[in-house]
């Protein structure tokens, strides 16, 4: 029986603390969606223009987009409901600074990169198909814009293999150098 308040964070079984099992869950189930969004988008090439299969991995990458998306409130909600676990030693400003600019950019690359998506396929579809139906657009086709926004999210896409790379270099360091509780409060 876990006798722990549930509005506190968990404790492992150094005493340290964890995020809650929610915004752990909700972690690493969008970063497997990210990373299989990217092996979706960029594995299209595998295949020739027009192919079943190369269709199948471009509309694999809109719902995996989509799901992030759907994803992102929750995420939020969990992640600001509960306290943060403190760093184990604490970080120094200057860290402290440039890991909340990070993670603010990663908060804001998952909202906004499946956004511009669904743009996209507004713009440039005028709706959203769903097997034989299409869910209209609010928008009137505008091919020009589509492909404006489209060029955005492949370059916001690119910048981001950098920052999430970033992320992850940074939890490992936090976790082999600087042997701090970092990544343990995300597990």
């Amino acid at each position: 029986m876990n006798q722990h308040n549930s509005s506190s964070p968990r404790q492992l079984s150094t005493g340290q603390a964890t995020y809650s099992a929610a915004s752990r869950h909700l972690h690493w189930l969008m970063a497997a969606l990210v990373v299989l969004a990217y092996i979706l988008i960029n594995g299209r090439g595998w295949f020739e223009k027009g192919s079943a299969l190369r269709t199948l991995f471009v509309q694999g990458h809109f719902w995996v987009g989509l799901l992030v998306l759907a994803l992102v409130l929750p995420r939020l909600l969990a992640r600001f409901s509960k306290p943060v676990p403190a760093i184990e030693p604490p970080l120094s400003p200057m860290i402290n600074l440039f890991s909340k600019l990070t993670h603010v950019a990663l908060y804001a690359f998952l909202l906004l990169q499946p956004l511009m998506g669904v743009l996209v396929v507004l713009l440039e579809r005028g709706g959203i198909p769903l097997g034989s139906m299409m869910v209209p657009s609010p928008f009137a086709l505008d091919k020009a814009l589509a492909h404006n926004i489209e060029e955005l999210h492949v370059l916001v896409g690119t910048a981001f293999y950098y920052v999430i790379a970033l992320h992850i270099a940074a939890a490992l360091w936090h976790h082999f150098a600087r042997r701090d509780n970092v990544l343990k409060r995300m597990l």
